[in-house]
C-alpha cells in the first residue's frame, strides 16, 4: 500500500482558486449608486404594503368618500400618501378624514319628551324618538330611524362638489344650564369649520339648530349654488294605514310668512315655492319640522305616496323631499332654524307661534274659524275632567242644543208643506200635464201659506259649517288618539268587533261597530226628512236611492276611519231624530198649523224680489208656451 504524502501543488492550487474567488466577489459589489438604488427600492416596497394595509382599513371600515361620481371613504390616514390622496379628493376639508371623530360613532342629547342620536358622520340626526308615545302595537315612536331620514349640505369647495353626509363632523356636548347644547364641526383646520348647533331645553319637541361656517371665505366658492338637501320617509304609526296615509301631507309657509300651501295627499306631488319660511312633513299625528329665521330663497318640495295598495305596502306612508337653496353673505353661512319633532297636536302648535297651526287640517275659511275658537277649546275643557268617549258625547249633546232653534225652523217649515199636501194634490190634478203651471201655482199657494222647500232648506244650510267643521276636528284631534270607550280601545283608529277571514275592497279585513250603529241612525234620519219629502216634492225621483246610498257610504267607508269620528256621527243623528220626535209630538200642532195657514193665505202677501223675478219668469214662458200652440 503506498504512503500519502503532503501534496505542496495542491495546497498552492486550493489558495489560488480562493483568491480568485475573492477577487470576483470584490469585482462583483455593488457601488454606492447601486446601493443607493436598492435602498429606494426597498423602501418604495415597504410603502406599497403600507398603502395596501390603508387601503385595507379603509375598505374595513365600510367608509367611502365622493369622487366624481363615485363614492370613496375618509378614514383617519396617517401616512403622507394616504392624506395626499384625501387631499386630493377632499382639498382642505381632507383635515377632518384624520381627526379621531372620523368613525361612525353617535351622541345623544334628550329631555323628558325627545331623545335625538347625531352620527359623527353628516353631523344630522339618525334617530328620533318621542318618549312618552307608543305606536298601535305598543312600541315606541321613532320619527327617525334606520336611515329613512338624511340632511345634506351640498357646496362647492375648490373645485369640487362635496356633501356633508359624507363627511365626518367632531362633536362637543356642552351642558349650559337646563339647555344642552351639541356642537358638530366640519373642519379644514382647529379654527376652520362649518357648524351644525342643536339646543334642546327641558320638555320640549322644538329644538333650536344652526348652520354657521367660520373662515372658509377663500374655501367654499359661494359663486356656485349651495343646498340643503332633507329628505325623509315616514313610518306607519296607526292601526290603518290608509287613514293614517289619508292625514299624511306636506305643507309649508311661503314668501316670508304670508302663504301656506300643501302637496296633495293622494298622489304624488311637487312644487318649487319662493320665501319658504317652515316645512312640515306630518304623519298624521305627528309631525317633523325644520322652520328658519331667514327665509330659503327658493325650495324644491315632493311628496311620493307609498301607499298604492294597503294590502301590501303596510310601512311607510310617503317619501317626502325639501331641497332649499342657502345665501351665504359675505363673512360666510349663517341661518338660525328649529327643529320640531312631536305630535301634530293645534295647542302644542299655537303655543309656538309662527302660524304652525297653519299645519293642520283644520278646515279653511269659517271652518277652519269654528275649529280653533269653538270647537278645541271647548272639547279641550271637557277632556280636561271627562273621558274621551263622554267628552265626544257631551261636546255633541251641546252642539247640537245649540243648533236645535235652527232644526226647529227646519222641521216647522216641513210640517207646514206636509199640512199643504192636500192642496198640492189638488193643483197638480187641476193642471195635471202642465208642469209649469203646476210650478206656477204651487210657488202662490207656498208663498200665500209662508211655507216653502226653500226655508226648509236654509236652516239646514246654516247647520253645515258646524257639521264640517267636526268632520274635520276628529281626525285631527291627537286627544283622541289611543283613548278608549267601551268597546273602543283607540278613538284615534277603528273599533273592532269581529275579524274577517278575507279582505272586502273599501271595507277591509274586519267589522267595526261605532259605523254600523251610526249608519242605523242615518237610516232613521232619512226616513223621518227624506221620506216625507218624497212624497210631496215633484221631480225628485232619485231621492229614495240617496236615502240608502247615505247609510251605505257611512257602514263601508268609516269602517277603517276613526271610531271617535262614527261615536260622533251616531249620536249626533240619535240626537237629531230625538230633537224631531221632540218638536214633532210636544211643540208643533198640525191642526194649529192649519190653521194659521189658511188665515195667512187670507192676508196678502208682498213678494221679493227673487220671487217677483220667478213669477214672472214663469208667466213668460207659459205664455211663449201657448203662443206655440197657436
Amino acid at each position: 500500500m503506498e504512503e500519502k504524502k503532503f501534496d505542496l501543488n495542491t495546497i498552492i492550487g486550493f489558495l489560488l482558486i480562493g483568491a480568485i474567488l475573492l477577487f470576483m466577489l470584490w469585482q462583483n459589489q455593488p457601488t454606492p449608486e447601486e446601493l443607493e438604488a436598492q435602498k429606494l427600492a426597498k423602501e418604495k416596497s415597504e410603502k406599497v404594503e403600507n398603502d395596501k394595509k390603508s387601503a385595507d382599513v379603509i375598505n374595513q371600515r365600510e367608509i367611502t368618500l365622493e369622487k366624481a361620481s363615485d363614492q370613496i371613504g375618509v378614514a383617519k390616514v396617517n401616512d403622507s400618501t394616504g392624506l395626499t390622496e384625501l387631499q386630493n379628493i377632499l382639498g382642505s376639508f381632507a383635515y377632518s378624514g384624520t381627526l379621531p371623530s372620523a368613525t361612525d360613532a353617535t351622541t345623544v342629547i334628550e329631555n323628558e319628551v325627545l331623545k335625538l342620536t347625531i352620527s359623527n358622520k353628516g353631523g344630522f340626526i339618525v334617530e328620533a324618538q318621542l318618549k312618552n308615545q307608543t305606536i298601535y302595537d305598543g312600541t315606541p315612536v321613532y320619527l327617525i330611524k334606520d336611515g329613512n331620514s338624511t340632511l345634506n349640505l351640498q357646496f362647492s369647495s375648490e373645485n369640487r362638489l362635496l356633501n356633508s353626509q359624507d363627511l365626518y363632523f367632531e362633536p362637543t356636548l356642552i351642558n349650559n344650564g337646563d339647555t344642552t347644547v351639541l356642537s358638530m364641526k366640519l373642519k379644514t383646520s382647529d379654527y376652520n369649520f362649518i357648524e351644525y348647533r342643536y339646543e334642546l331645553i327641558p320638555n320640549d319637541y322644538m329644538l333650536g339648530f344652526s348652520i354657521k361656517s367660520q373662515g372658509l371665505e377663500n374655501v367654499i366658492n359661494t359663486s356656485q349654488p349651495m343646498y340643503l338637501d332633507w329628505n325623509f320617509i315616514g313610518y306607519r304609526q296607526a292601526k290603518s294605514i290608509s287613514y293614517e296615509n289619508r292625514y299624511s301631507r306636506l305643507t309649508y309657509e311661503y314668501e316670508n310668512g304670508d302663504k301656506h300651501d300643501k302637496l296633495s295627499p293622494a298622489s304624488d306631488d311637487n312644487e318649487l315655492e319662493k320665501g319658504v319660511t317652515w316645512i312640515n312633513f306630518r304623519q298624521h299625528f305627528f309631525s317633523s319640522m325644520l322652520l328658519t329665521d331667514t327665509a330659503f330663497k327658493e325650495v324644491a318640495l315632493s311628496s311620493v305616496d307609498l301607499v298604492k295598495d294597503e294590502e301590501l305596502d303596510t310601512l311607510y306612508t310617503k317619501k317626502y323631499g325639501a331641497r332649499m337653496l342657502l345665501e351665504p353673505k359675505a363673512g360666510g353661512l349663517s341661518y338660525s332654524m328649529n327643529m320640531y319633532y312631536g305630535p301634530t297636536d293645534y295647542e302644542i302648535f299655537k303655543s309656538y307661534g309662527r302660524n304652525l297651526d297653519e299645519a293642520m287640517p283644520l278646515g279653511w275659511g269659517i271652518f277652519g274659524f269654528l275649529n280653533k275658537y269653538l270647537i278645541i277649546p271647548l272639547f279641550g275643557f271637557l277632556s280636561g275632567f271627562l273621558p274621551a268617549g263622554i267628552a265626544i258625547i257631551m261636546l255633541t249633546v251641546l252642539i247640537k242644543l245649540a243648533l236645535s232653534p235652527v232644526q226647529y225652523k227646519q222641521y216647522l217649515s216641513q210640517a207646514k208643506l206636509k199640512v199643504l199636501k192636500p192642496e198640492l194634490d189638488e193643483i197638480k190634478e187641476k193642471f195635471k200635464g202642465n208642469k209649469m203651471k203646476i210650478q206656477q201655482e204651487t210657488m202662490k199657494l207656498q208663498n200665500a201659506a209662508g211655507a216653502s222647500p226653500l226655508k226648509g232648506c236654509l236652516p239646514a244650510l246654516l247647520q253645515i259649517p258646524v257639521f264640517y267643521a267636526l268632520f274635520t276636528f276628529f281626525p285631527t284631534a291627537f286627544d283622541l288618539r289611543q283613548k278608549s270607550f267601551l268597546w273602543a280601545d283607540d278613538l284615534s283608529s277603528f273599533d273592532v268587533i269581529a275579524e274577517l277571514p278575507f279582505y272586502v275592497p273599501f271595507y277591509g279585513d274586519h267589522v267595526s261597530l261605532f259605523p254600523i250603529l251610526a249608519s242605523i241612525a242615518i237610516f232613521i234620519y232619512m226616513m223621518m226628512t227624506t221620506g216625507q219629502s218624497m212624497q210631496q216634492q215633484e221631480g225628485m225621483p232619485n231621492m229614495k236611492f240617496i236615502m240608502y246610498l247615505s247609510p251605505l257610504m257611512m257602514l263601508v267607508f268609516f269602517n277603517n276611519y276613526a271610531s271617535g269620528l262614527s261615536l260622533y256621527y251616531f249620536v249626533s243623528n240619535m240626537i237629531t231624530i230625538g230633537i224631531m220626535l221632540v218638536i214633532k209630538n210636544f211643540i208643533i200642532d198640525d191642526e194649529k198649523i192649519h190653521a194659521k195657514i189658511q188665515e195667512d193665505k187670507k192676508k196678502p202677501k208682498k213678494q221679493n224680489k227673487f220671487q217677483k223675478k220667478m213669477a214672472e219668469m214663469m208667466e213668460q214662458a207659459e205664455a211663449q208656451k201657448k203662443k206655440g200652440k197657436r
